[in-house]
């Protein structure tokens, strides 16, 4: 984490860490509803057309990757352990 960052930046990286949080926790749902947060976040701030290319790039691959990790990360898919 960078010590210059922007206001959006330091947004996008506070939803990231509850994110994290939330995963290290096993709180499936609230990070799935951090995960569509960080979306809309990172929409409305490419909207804005403040931010650099390079950044936005680097964003979307951390997009990628929370996708990636929390497909399937839910509740309803997880078996009792008493069957």
């Amino acid at each position: 984490m960078g010590l210059f960052k922007s206001a959006d930046e330091r947004r996008l990286d506070a939803i990231m860490m509850k994110i994290d949080m939330n995963m290290s926790n096993n709180y499936k749902d609230n990070a799935q509803m951090d995960l569509k947060d960080l979306e809309e976040a990172f929409e409305e701030i490419k909207a804005k057309g403040k931010m650099k290319p390079k950044k936005i790039a680097q964003y979307e691959i951390y997009l990628g990757d929370y996708q990636a990790k929390l497909r399937g990360y839910t509740h309803k898919d997880q078996k009792p352990y008493w069957t």
